[in-house]
């Protein structure tokens, strides 16, 4: 089993859960698809695009449970990530976590437990 991970504002996942659907955020929905990255690369995920925004949450998801929507496409220094083309059903989030801000503004991205 593979987890992958989606950061977003709370808003935005308290939407999508009365909806019981996410499809993605501003970016995403630009670029034809839902950004993931791995645990390993949440952490830059965060810094890059989340600093200084609070209120914000990660979703943990089971990587296989997506099937053929999801695929690993080259991106950061050719490292692959997990993009969905398609929506997110909420029903498919296995976690759930806060993502409180470190000194510097970047959110603090754990694996959840």
């Amino acid at each position: 089993m593979s987890r992958i991970y989606k950061i977003l504002a709370r808003r935005d996942w308290e939407a999508a859960w009365n909806a019981q659907v996410y499809e993605g955020s501003a970016v995403d929905l630009a670029d034809g698809f839902i950004h993931f990255s791995t645990a390993e690369q949440a952490q830059e995920t965060a810094a890059r695009h989340f600093k200084g925004q609070a209120g914000l949450v990660v979703l943990e998801i089971e990587a296989d449970d997506l099937g053929a929507a999801l695929r690993w496409e080259p991106s950061r220094g050719g490292q692959l990530f997990p993009h969905l083309y398609g929506a997110l059903p909420t029903g498919l989030v296995r976690g759930i976590g806060e993502a409180p801000l470190d000194p510097d503004g970047v959110p603090l991205i754990g694996i959840l437990p």
